[in-house]
């Protein structure tokens, strides 16, 4: 007899690639704050989803596996002073600091750390998970670690709420047949949005993550042409209702670019004006 898998199991396994994506971004993150630093100890974790606490997930620089599934309630020790206050906290004797409850001591002890920094991810107002850098030495840690700390938890926070965008536009669109005009309105806006975003991540496989999802709004049809990127990127912005000028401003480019652009991606698409290029993007599969 076939058995049928649970209802929410797709569900399940898109959350969990989910978590598994998000902890990659913390465990880069973590690798570029020992580059950047010479911290030879960084470690972090994301937040539980509906639990308040944040359970240590991933290690760098570690001699141990003490710290590894720790889970820190928010509030408790260092990293949870973070989470509950929303902001770094740091301490450059963990053992005998004053600032912090101690519950983690032990782990803490075994892998042999000393003075710490805790970062929150700070996604939405909502704390999302925490970066640590650590020394085996008492010594403070200074501003250009605290620096370096806080943007490698900028770089997380930027790709979660890329990703969360993403995911929650391409929810919202749902089956291309189905989709009312008002909502049909919104999944253009939202295209010719991520398409004006895509250029400033530095993040190469964000980006790409990124245009994907920006394939997922569009029809899938056969492309009769193809346009360049920039040149998609302005079509998109057209297709939502901007003028050159607002689609400049949007993209970072000159009204002249803009402009630039627009024709050529006509002459593309054999359109004689900016509807017919729409129109025929449209048709192509290029556009929502």
């Amino acid at each position: 007899m076939q058995v049928s898998p649970p209802p929410n199991g797709g569900a399940l396994q898109r959350k969990d690639e989910q978590v598994s994506t998000d902890a990659a971004e913390i465990r880069n993150a973590l690798v570029r704050l020992r580059r950047t630093t010479g911290l030879p100890v960084a470690f972090g974790g994301l937040v539980d989803s509906g639990r308040p606490q944040m359970r240590i997930s991933e290690l760098s620089g570690t001699s141990t596996v003490a710290l590894r599934a720790l889970a820190v309630v928010s509030g408790s020790g260092l990293g949870g002073k973070a989470v509950a206050l929303a902001r770094p906290c740091a301490v450059a004797d963990y053992s005998v600091s004053r600032q912090i409850s101690h519950e983690y001591d032990v782990p803490v002890a075994a892998e042999g750390l000393r003075s710490i920094v805790a970062v929150p991810v700070v996604v939405r107002r909502r704390v999302r998970g925490v970066l640590y850098g650590a020394l085996r030495t008492v010594q403070p840690l200074g501003d250009r670690v605290l620096s370096a700390a806080m943007e490698a938890a900028r770089d997380v926070e930027q790709a979660l709420v890329v990703r969360e965008e993403a995911r929650e536009l391409v929810t919202a669109a749902g089956p291309a047949g189905g989709v009312d005009p008002v909502s049909r309105e919104q999944v253009r806006e939202a295209h010719a949005a991520l398409r004006a975003l895509a250029p400033r991540i530095t993040d190469p496989q964000l980006r790409a993550e990124l245009l994907d999802a920006c394939g997922l709004l569009t029809p899938r049809q056969p492309e009769r042409v193809t346009l360049a990127p920039r040149e998609l990127d302005v079509l998109a912005c057209v297709a939502a209702g901007a003028t050159n000028a607002a689609a400049a401003e949007r993209l970072g480019l000159r009204p002249e670019t803009v402009k630039g652009y627009l024709r050529s991606a006509m002459r593309r698409l054999g359109a004689h004006t900016r509807g017919e290029a729409v129109a025929a993007a449209r048709r192509a599969g290029l556009l929502p």
